[in-house]
């Protein structure tokens, strides 16, 4: 495993302990390694093979039930039922086989982020290898561009800056040292100056490292480990398959007790037995799992129009869920850009020798004491802090653009890490100009002016608020001193000022966090950054709010108590410095408290915690290869605000899903109540197997698929999420299908009772129609749960208003083409027979509107 703490040992010890020299290891060694550890790769746990993927789509309980419903449907003797169930099942399958399919590829990601090549010494010989051929005791050399190969305890640094975001979540590069450091269990990443780690980027200086890990004991091998790990089951798929098994449960209850009932009262077996299976087809709802799978594919395809990419199509629901957001700082709340937020100058003498105000000596050495190069597209490229620097200056007004000419450059002294300074010398007039710009405290020992204090309480009130602050000191001699050494040249200086920068909020993530709170979900800051920058964060944007909303480092979480940690975690609003296996922790502790957490990141140390949270959501452009294959969804403009729209959608979707089950299934039951208590009341089985078929496929299928179309309802980003163990019968659906089935089942009763003792010979196809109809005026009534249709207007969900025309124009196909009669066992009906058809079809449509209606009134009274 990484994290050998090599740290906190001395150059001396690691190249012992690694059997190594400074001149490099032999090729023969090397060979010898390389045979006995295996290359430096990433592995992968072996993946299941795409039959078997494809094979598993059929374990879910609704597909059993459906496959189950298909050989009913061949018992009962109608072939050609068994065949459109089983096409159902099949495209459902398929369509779950590509989604699992395509989410394999996280590990392949991970691969690609190696280094093709590798500079290593061997021998005393610099060579360039394949970095998978790297062996623990290579020498290998960095410079400015270079990925690192595999992880390092750096030996050399000259001027060395890593880029580690993608691996600890710090916003700026790190200044590399190999001064070894004390040794703590609790030492982050981001704190292990002396190390180098596989898959960051040099971005500055040179160095040479020592190999201490490669392949799958580098910490970004850790992390691929971690990412074996079991995803989490959506909300979705947990109350679909509650829904499955207890269904199934109540359908051979049903069936086995009405084929006793009939057996005792001396019906004939094999009669009950074909009622029963009726009884079977009726309850199975077989185009549930396709319409779902359809909505949630909408919704996905709607929601990349808004900016969020769905990977994983349950995702989509899952939003509605979600009680708290995780998200990670840099990129992601934040511009991930260095920008300066406050300056202050203090009075020197070198302004008197140049004629300028104090204010624009310091705005003068932040132009002139940097790197960055503008390119020819007008942006300026280096190193983010120096980009930052330049580009405040050169913005400001008191910046005189000859300033370049008047006191050109001629000698400077790299930044170094032991140092903690860069200096630049220019000419100046008759004298030259020293600039010297680093740490505060390492510029004040060279400064000889009184007043450090203040300096000191300044410095300290911008890193309260969360600023990186940088100093800047200056020096006017007659003499050019660029031959001196640097401790002559960085003495006697005169302060002149202070800059601190930030990683500045998205402007619109202020606004985000407070629609997140406002519907009931809590946002949460978890980041490698400063404690104190983290915090500024925090407080800008409304992350913390509350005295009891606490702050607290990966250091305080490590020596936290799991019991601890476990009761305290709901008041701990922001996480600084932590590492990928503490995100990983913070998700799944919320997760043991029953939460529905939503992870945000685009980092390689952020893909585990992606794939274990409820929702995983990467950064599209930012985001590393890795964090977008382990996410469920991808923010494609990486926008914090973007969540709450995919939010709002999840919800409205769930809400549309809600409505399809309390439509189908409140249809399914209306058939159930007719074909059971028909028997009961001595009157013929009501409806044919084919008829059961047509309702559950097309009749159910067409405006229940319009469902999802449904507008969003006003309020819905102020309810608060569903509790996450909420059935999905909650909230009165339960009982809405059972009356309203019980209403729709005794409507056609009775009508089967008047027509046959009219001596009607069609009364079976005026029970079909009938029970047809009556689900149209049941889907229009459901659209909303609270607003009357006419209220809610009729146009406003157009595809449903088409289906709902287009189901009645078949359903007088079936009635009146000779052909579709033969299929269907239908006989023509009279204007008049249809008109009272129509009029008892719409019995349903006003129940459901007075329920609306009463509760209402329920609720206002409360």
């Amino acid at each position: 495993m990484p994290d050998k703490k090599w740290y906190a040992s001395a150059i001396a010890d690691v190249f012992e302990a690694h059997g190594s020299l400074p001149e490099g290891l032999s090729e023969k060694e090397a060979a010898s390694r390389l045979r006995k550890n295996g290359p430096n790769e990433l592995l992968e746990k072996r993946r299941a093979s795409a039959w078997m993927l494809l094979l598993s789509q059929f374990k879910d309980v609704m597909i059993i039930i459906l496959i189950a419903a298909a050989l009913v449907s061949g018992i009962v003797g109608d072939l050609k039922d068994t065949i459109v169930i089983l096409i159902i099942v099949v495209l459902n399958a398929l369509v779950g086989f590509i989604q699992e399919y395509r989410a394999q590829k996280a590990m392949e990601a991970l691969k690609k982020m190696a280094v093709s090549q590798a500079k290593v010494r061997r021998n005393n010989t610099r060579h360039e290898v394949p970095s998978t051929e790297l062996v623990v005791g290579d020498i290998v050399v960095l410079e400015a561009g270079d990925m690192v190969p595999a992880d390092l305890r750096l030996v050399e640094v000259h001027a060395l800056k890593i880029e580690e975001a993608s691996l600890t979540g710090e916003s700026t590069p790190v200044d590399k040292s190999i001064e070894p450091l004390k040794e703590k269990a609790s030492t982050s990443l981001g704190d292990r100056v002396n190390m180098a780690y596989k898959s960051t980027l040099v971005t500055y200086g040179r160095g040479l490292g020592i190999v201490v890990a490669t392949g799958m004991n580098t910490e970004i091998g850790g992390i691929a480990e971690m990412l074996q790990g079991e995803e989490s089951t959506t909300p979705l798929k947990k109350r679909l398959t509650d829904f499955g098994k207890k269904l199934s449960l109540v359908v051979i209850g049903i069936c086995v007790v009405l084929f006793f009932i009939g057996w005792m009262r001396g019906e004939e077996p094999v009669r009950m037995l074909l009622t029963a299976l009726s009884v079977a087809v009726a309850a199975i709802p077989e185009a549930m799992p396709a319409v779902v799978t359809v909505s949630l594919a909408l919704g996905a395809r709607k929601m990349v129009r808004k900016h969020a990419l769905i990977r994983k199509l349950p995702a989509v629901e899952t939003l509605g869920s979600v009680t708290y957001i995780c998200t990670d700082k840099t990129g992601t709340l934040t511009q991930n850009r260095m920008d300066v937020q406050e300056i202050w100058t203090a009075n020197s003498s070198v302004d008197e020798a140049l004629g300028l105000e104090a204010e624009d000596l310091l705005i003068l050495s932040m132009a002139a004491n940097q790197d960055s190069k503008v390119t020819k597209k007008g942006r300026r490229s280096g190193d983010p802090t120096e980009i930052a620097l330049a580009n405040f200056a050169t913005q400001h007004e008191r910046f005189q653009a000859d300033w370049k000419m008047k006191f050109p450059r001629i000698h400077e002294l790299p930044f170094d890490s032991e140092r903690k300074m860069m200096t630049t010398v220019h000419k100046a007039g008759a004298g030259y100009l020293i600039i010297t710009k680093g740490a505060v405290e390492s510029l004040l020992k060279v400064c000889a002016q009184k007043g450090q204090k203040k300096i000191e309480q300044q410095a300290e009130a911008y890193a309260v608020e969360g600023m990186r602050v940088l100093a800047y000191a200056c020096k006017y001699v007659d003499q050019d001193p660029s031959n001196l050494p640097p401790e002559k040249i960085e003495s006697g200086l005169e302060f002149c000022g202070l800059a601190g920068m930030i990683d500045p909020p998205r402007p619109e993530a202020k606004k985000a966090v407070a629609e997140c709170i406002a519907a009931g979900i809590i946002p949460v800051m978890i980041t490698g950054d400063h404690p104190a920058t983290a915090r500024a964060i925090a407080m800008a944007i409304g992350i913390l709010r509350e005295d009891s909303d606490r702050v607290i480092t990966g250091q305080e979480l490590a020596a936290m108590k799991p019991k601890t940690f476990h009761k305290e975690i709901e008041q701990i609003k922001v996480y600084a410095r932590v590492s990928p296996e503490q995100k990983l922790l913070i998700v799944t502790t919320l997760q043991d408290k029953n939460q529905y957490v939503a992870m945000t990141g685009d980092g390689v140390n952020d893909a585990p915690a992606l794939q274990r949270a409820n929702i995983g959501i990467a950064m599209g452009i930012t985001g590393s290869d890795v964090s977008k294959e382990a996410a469920h969804m991808i923010l494609l403009d990486d926008n914090f605000a973007t969540i709450v729209k995919a939010v709002k959608e999840g919800r409205r979707i769930y809400d549309n899903i809600r409505k399809f089950i309390k439509y189908i299934l409140a249809g399914n039951c209306g058939e159930i109540w007719a074909i059971v208590l028909a028997p009961v009341f001595g009157l013929p089985i009501p409806l044919l197997p084919i008829h059961i078929l047509y309702i559950n496929l097309v009749t159910d299928g067409l405006p229940g698929l319009a469902l999802v179309n449904e507008p969003v309802e006003k309020n819905i980003m102020q309810r608060p999420p569903r509790p996450p163990g909420e059935n999905i019968f909650a909230q009165g659906l339960g009982w809405h299908i059972l009356w309203v089935g019980l209403l729709m089942g005794s409507v056609c009763l009775v009508l089967q009772a008047w027509a046959i003792n009219q001596g009607k010979d069609h009364w079976q196809t005026m029970v079909f129609t009938v029970l047809c109809l009556s689900q149209m005026g049941h889907v229009l009534a459901i659209r909303s749960d609270g607003l009357l249709l006419f209220r809610l207007g009729f146009f406003t969900n157009m595809p449903l208003l088409g289906s709902v025309l287009l189901t009645f124009a078949l359903q007088l196909i079936i009635i009146y083409v000779p052909f579709c009669q033969e299929i269907f066992a239908t006989k023509p009906l009279s204007w008049q027979e249809l008109g009272l058809c129509i009029l008892l079809s719409v019995v349903v449509f006003h129940a459901v509107e007075l329920e609306k209606i009463i509760k209402r009134k329920v609720h206002a009274k409360r």
